[in-house]
């Protein structure tokens, strides 16, 4: 039996078609159809069929693909212990980050592994919580973030891991009738204009969870993604929104409080497939990553 079969049938299993696994692999699609019909033809077996206009796998083919994760796995696995016994990590490791998170997790981490001979690719996104997960097809470390306390959509399967609780806090204009107090409270707020996230996104989750306290239907009267431009909005007087307490960089004009009565803590994470977790060096940034976020959540100051 092929690992490379294997490999190409996990890869159909995760991509849905074959165009998919194509530009994923960086072949033709005419290339991956051979190597299925070789796959086929080696086995024994249909591993994949028809479907509308184009090809779904079989019972045979789901069978293999599932189990191709844990053969991933196990090869990662020595490899790591090869790696190990030599000293050397090899491959470069990717990855993905939530900039809001990646601008306060990833320049200290690739400081402190210069020395280390990985070579680290760095990449930012910001998505909704749902799609995290279709990140690990194609990077060895997605940082993202959640605000439901529980692992993000889509990551059964994945090696999700807490890297720390960042506390989002209440961005409001310095002219703001709320600015002077310590804290401020949900109904507070509910008479305000709201600067949001995308349906979808985490930030959403804590509106959410303000509605469901006050029992009222806030006014959000914009949605947008990059807190830079959230900061501006509110400096300008637009409205009221959140921000991440350790990256936000203050202008004039903007004040940060905590929220009292919902939890506003969103959760930074790092999700991984299993046979990419496994890799030493992978398993070294990682490690380093989160030492930057320990580090961190130790001398994590008040909001400003």
């Amino acid at each position: 039996m092929d690992v490379r079969h294997l490999e190409l049938l996990r890869e159909f299993a995760e991509r849905g078609s074959v165009t998919a696994v194509a530009r994923a692999t960086h072949r033709t699609p005419s290339a991956v159809s051979q190597q299925l019909q070789t796959a086929q033809r080696e086995l024994g077996a249909q591993l994949v069929e028809p479907h509308g206009r184009g090809l779904r796998l079989t019972e045979a083919g789901e069978l293999l693909a599932r189990r191709a994760v844990d053969v991933a796995t196990v090869l990662a696995e020595v490899s790591a212990d090869w790696d190990a016994f030599r000293h050397h990590p090899t491959g470069g490791v990717s990855v993905m980050a939530l900039p809001s998170a990646g601008e306060y997790l990833l320049p200290p981490a690739l400081s402190a592994l210069a020395g280390a001979g990985i070579e680290i690719t760095c990449h930012d996104t910001d998505v909704a919580e749902a799609d995290w997960a279709e990140l690990t097809k194609d990077h060895d470390i997605v940082i993202g973030h959640s605000l439901r306390g529980r692992r993000p959509p889509g990551t059964a399967g994945l090696v999700v891991t807490r890297l720390l609780r960042e506390p989002l806090d209440v961005a409001l204009p310095t002219g703001h009738r709320l600015a002077g107090e310590q804290t401020v409270q949900p109904q507070d707020l509910v008479d305000d204009a709201w600067i949001g996230v995308p349906l979808g996104f985490p930030f959403d989750t804590v509106l959410q969870a303000i509605e469901a306290e006050t029992q009222a239907t806030l006014r959000v009267v914009q949605r947008v993604r990059d807190n830079r431009l959230v900061e501006a909005m509110v400096a300008a007087g637009h409205g009221v929104a959140l921000l991440p307490r350790f990256t936000t960089r203050l202008r004039d004009g903007v004040v940060l409080r905590p929220l009292g009565g919902v939890d506003t803590g969103r959760a930074v994470l790092a999700i991984q497939r299993p046979d990419r977790a496994a890799r030493l060096a992978v398993r070294q940034v990682l490690a380093t990553i989160q030492q930057v976020a320990d580090d961190l959540a130790t001398v994590a100051a008040e909001p400003r």
